[in-house]
């Protein structure tokens, strides 16, 4: 992020202010999103859904033997990109590995799709990652000439 300067006000949206808690509320409910990797030098990115969303960092899982997770292994800069109703978020941050067995549990507990793959092979392909420093940025149609402003939410 060298040469933005960071601005502790929320962005304009549509008239009003997108707070961060707004912005958790937004991305909770549209938890597709895009997720852009770095590897090599050249960009990855893939449709995903997160898991959630809060202070703490956003959450979302991948496979241990998936190319997303070696991506994160060898470079944790990450930027999501939530979409709905011609509003963008983008939100940048940092892909932290997670190694609590509760919280996979509660994760295959509410995603039974991958109930077969724990069955199968256990917890441990099962990898979680947190996005801890977290700055958003929001664009609308009706702010596009606008100057980006950037919210930190963790």
């Amino acid at each position: 992020m060298a040469g933005n300067s960071f601005k502790q006000s929320a962005p304009t949206i549509k008239g009003a202010s997108m707070t961060p808690l707004e912005i958790f509320d937004f991305i909770n409910n549209n938890q597709a999103c895009s997720l852009a990797t770095c590897a090599d030098g050249k960009p990855h990115v893939r449709g995903m859904s997160i898991y959630r969303a809060d202070k703490q960092g956003i959450l979302f899982s991948t496979g241990a033997v998936k190319d997303l997770f070696k991506q994160l292994r060898n470079n944790s800069n990450v930027e999501f990109c939530f979409v709905k109703d011609n509003i963008q978020i983008r939100i940048s941050g940092i892909a932290v590995l997670e190694n609590d067995l509760e919280l996979k549990k509660e994760i295959v507990s509410k995603r039974q799709y991958l109930q077969p793959i724990v069955d199968k092979y256990g917890y441990a392909p099962l990898a979680v990652f947190r996005v801890q420093k977290l700055v958003a940025t929001v664009w609308t149609m009706a702010a596009n000439m606008a100057p980006k402003e950037y919210v930190e939410l963790s």
